[in-house]
């Protein structure tokens, strides 16, 4: 979206947000305002009816002993008028008495046998009416008749006088009635005087909160005012039954001023005792005969009686309607408001867009490449300012672009290839491989993978400093590049001493030819500041789509191929087989069963005899480590050393084999009069803290209590490489405490004179490849025979391993090589195993 529109619908809409704020604030405030009126109107109702209601009960407990003193003034007229014996008067003779001392009616009352019933009555309906289900009445008559004053603590107490209060007549529920009973002992009767319906209940009528009530309910939303008897409302009705009639007495009644036509009873009910129970006001709102009421309740405790509440019925919905049409009104003006804001950023909008579209064009024109082009905008504020950048920005592109045009080529170099030795880096790599792949799909053409490390890049690192190791990295990719046809390869680094040959057509055989080139011009001498430096490679291979079809796997399977190469010892070419990848996935538990194994002791020592066969004795043993786990069975010795070396459990395993030997050795020399000597192997990784090594030996012979002089060490020619002062230190050390010295495997490693003359050895071990060639002719013995020739010119003891064949030991035997260790004279045996064959001998 431009700028031109952007302006106006932001101005827009910032505006459209105030009045969103402003009206939202003014519709709280209005809706709070016309609350906080009908609340101060519903304290004012209230407080006018609880006070009508107050003066209502205060005026009618007045005119109530007023009244009750009537009838006692009428009670000593009738007393005087009337013989002491009811049964000497007639229902006539009260009629007419009642109408001379102006009452409504006269009844005597009379005790029976368990009863106190209406004996005579100017009410007929009073004549035999009981009253000893009338509760505190029924008790007043009693205390009457036996001459105390009343003391029920209701109605009026006067001499031999009690007046009841006004209530329901028990035998005509249709009137309202005062009482009042008269006894001095003087008669055989009560004399009950009472007033009915007109001439109690007139006061209220008159002066009532009835008519504030009606008053009220005219003002505006004020539907219906309710004063609630809280004792009673929303319970069961207590209707007594006297008499043969039923009916509810007045203080027993759920309302007692008001209507109740906007029923919800038990809503109303719970809320009305909330309100006493908490003396506060409380207030809800429902949806109640279509109408949205608000409903009050007021509790009120200002008088000694009981308390009531008021109720108070406000039309909700005139409130909203207001609040509406408020709303309505603010809105309008909003739109209003919007359409001017509108009209006045379009204008301003344009003001600001047009020149900065002057400006947007021109710089569109710049990114075109039509760099030097001039802007022309006389103006003195920002967008005068960015124009002169802009022009300014045009000149600085146009020298810029010269100068990248020259450095285009370069940077593309960089981006693709490794800086130190020339070669495709990993992403050329990765980005050649799939077009590769597909093409070969197409064609149906073979892709083939070398993957390859060099073997012990690292001593050469740490001998001689990586200034050096990456002048040997660079020598190793000058033989790649010769090694390879560059229109069928691609050579890249991958990291490190790690390289990857990609080849396009090659099937298998020739791509091992290639890959067999490859090592070979690796394992060529290096030349570093005058010293012979002596590398090889080992090289994995796979191939699409025979190997895998996935492009992931491919480099996948040539990397787990060359990991088995290096396993085997270096310099060798391995295609990948699903027997690798099994293997590969296993060795992460293989891992964690030879550590438990070397932890809890379950690798053993075997012990490979040497014999001096002109003699046919035994002079000493090779301790060999065996591993027979439970779960993968015997395992190669090959392949567990290795992981040990890889996973850093050599020092563990290395000790462990040492200690075993040399107590065991020791244990056999007690009973010997020519001892034995054994020799153990050590790896590189015990040379890496040599003075260690060296205390670590002094310390097991010294515990095991077997002499130096009847210990070996056997060490490659690989950890002579170094050729670092710390190892030659740490085995002239261990020599000159009687402790041998043997280089294993000779001949097979970088055999130098050099090391021979200058370092500690004692013995040269001929490795068994070079005897297990020679035929019975003697064919292929020149090795094993230049080995014996240069051991003695050099004065050094010689040993000939992997004897198996007779024509082997024969031939060794005519060299005047006369120790030996092989399958021809015994396989590695457990201790028991030889000390078995000790015995024999």
């Amino acid at each position: 979206m431009s700028i031109k529109k952007k302006m106006p619908l932001i101005f827009c809409l910032l505006v459209f947000l105030i009045l969103v704020s402003n009206n939202t604030i003014h519709y709280l405030r209005s809706k709070n305002q016309l609350l906080a009126n009908n609340e101060r109107e519903i304290e004012m109702i209230t407080q006018e009816v609880s006070f009508q209601v107050d003066n209502i009960r205060k005026g009618s407990l007045y005119v109530e002993d007023i009244l009750g003193r009537e009838l006692r003034m009428a009670s000593l007229a009738i007393k005087n008028a009337l013989p002491p014996n009811y049964q000497d008067i007639t229902n006539e003779q009260l009629k007419k008495l009642a109408q001379e001392v102006r009452v409504s009616h006269i009844t005597l009352l009379a005790k029976t046998k368990d009863d106190i019933i209406g004996v005579r009555s100017s009410d007929l309906k009073e004549i035999k009416m009981s009253t000893k289900g009338w509760g505190y009445w029924y008790d007043a008559y009693q205390q009457l008749f036996a001459l105390k004053p009343v003391s029920v603590g209701k109605g009026l107490t006067l001499p031999h006088f009690w007046s009841g209060p006004i209530e329901v007549a028990s035998s005509n529920p249709d009137h309202t009635d005062k009482w009042g009973y008269f006894f001095d002992g003087t008669t055989n009767y009560i004399i009950n005087p009472y007033f009915r319906d007109n001439e109690v209940l007139e006061y209220e009528r008159r002066f009532g909160p009835g008519q504030v009530i009606k008053g009220f309910t005219k003002e505006r939303g004020v539907l219906e005012i309710t004063v609630f008897n809280p004792k009673n409302f929303g319970k069961k009705k207590e209707t007594v039954h006297l008499n043969g009639n039923s009916y509810i007495r007045i203080s027993a009644q759920q309302i007692w001023y008001g209507s109740y036509k906007y029923r919800n009873e038990k809503v109303d009910a719970s809320f009305i005792q909330r309100a006493i129970q908490t003396k506060q006001v409380q207030t809800y709102r429902d949806d109640i005969q279509g109408k949205n009421l608000m409903k009050t309740f007021v509790p009120v405790f200002s008088t000694p009686a009981e308390p009531f509440v008021i109720g108070l019925v406000y039309n909700y919905g005139l409130i909203t309607k207001e609040l509406t049409h408020e709303l309505f009104v603010h809105l309008l003006l909003s739109f209003v408001i919007m359409i001017i804001v509108l009209i006045i950023s379009l204008i301003f909008s344009r003001s600001i867009t047009q020149p900065i579209g002057y400006i947007v064009e021109q710089v569109n024109s710049i990114a075109q490449g039509n760099f030097g082009n001039k802007l022309h905008l006389k103006r003195k504020d920002e967008l005068g300012l960015l124009t002169e950048n802009v022009n300014a920005l045009s000149n600085h592109l146009q020298n810029y672009v010269s100068d990248l045009n020259k450095s285009k080529e370069f940077i593309e170099f960089q981006a693709y290839h490794d800086p130190l030795t020339g070669l495709s880096n990993r992403r050329y790599f990765q980005e050649k491989l799939k077009p590769c792949i597909d093409h070969a799909k197409e064609t149906g053409e073979t892709v083939s993978i070398l993957f390859i490390d060099m073997d012990r890049f690292k001593q050469v690192n740490d001998s001689y400093g990586h200034n050096k190791g990456d002048e040997i990295l660079k020598i190793v990719a000058e033989r790649l590049t010769e090694s390879l046809p560059s229109d069928h390869s691609i050579i890249t680094r991958q990291g490190g001493d790690e390289f990857i040959i990609l080849l396009m057509n090659f099937d298998l055989t020739a791509t091992k030819a290639a890959a067999e080139k490859v090592v070979n011009s690796l394992k060529k001498t290096y030349l570093l500041d005058g010293n012979e430096i002596y590398l090889s490679a080992s090289c994995g291979i796979s191939l699409f789509p025979d190997h895998t079809k996935n492009i992931d796997k491919l480099v996948v399977y040539a990397d787990i191929a060359m990991y088995s190469a290096k396993k085997q010892g270096g310099n060798k070419v391995i295609v990948y087989s699903e027997k690798l990848l099994e293997s590969n996935i296993e060795r992460p538990k293989l891992e964690a069963r030879l550590r438990k194994a070397i932890e809890n002791g379950k690798v053993e020592v075997y012990y490979q005899p040497k014999l001096t066969v002109d003699l046919g004795k035994i002079f000493g043993m090779e301790a060999l480590v065996r591993w027979n786990d439970e779960e993968f069975g015997f395992v190669s010795p090959e392949l567990f050393i290795s992981i040990a070396e890889d996973i850093g459990l050599i020092h563990p395993l290395w000790e462990f084999v040492m200690k075993e030997a040399c107590l065991q050795v020791s244990k056999w020399n007690l009973n010997r009069s020519e001892p034995l000597s054994v020799s153990v192997n050590f790896s590189a990784h015990q040379f890496q803290e040599p003075c260690s090594m060296v205390e670590k030996v002094k310390e097991v012979l010294s515990e095991s209590q077997l002499s130096p002089s009847n210990f070996e060490i056997e060490i490659t020619e690989s950890i002579l490489l170094n050729n670092s002062t710390e190892i030659v230190q740490s085995l002239k050390s261990l020599q000159s405490m009687g402790i041998a010295i043997s280089i294993d495997d000779f001949g097979t490693g970088y055999s130098s004179l050099n090391y021979l003359k200058n370092l500690p050895i004692n013995t040269l071990k001929i490795d068994k490849s070079f005897i297990q060639d020679i035929h019975e002719d003697y064919a292929n013995s020149e090795i094993p025979e230049a080995i014996i020739n240069l051991a003695r010119s050099l004065h050094l003891n010689v040993i000939a391993e992997g004897v198996e064949k007779e024509h082997q030991r024969d031939f060794l035997l005519s060299k005047n090589c006369t120790q030996m260790q092989g399958y021809l004279f015994s396989k590695p045996l457990n201790s028991e195993e030889f000390e078995r064959l000790l015995q024999r001998e």
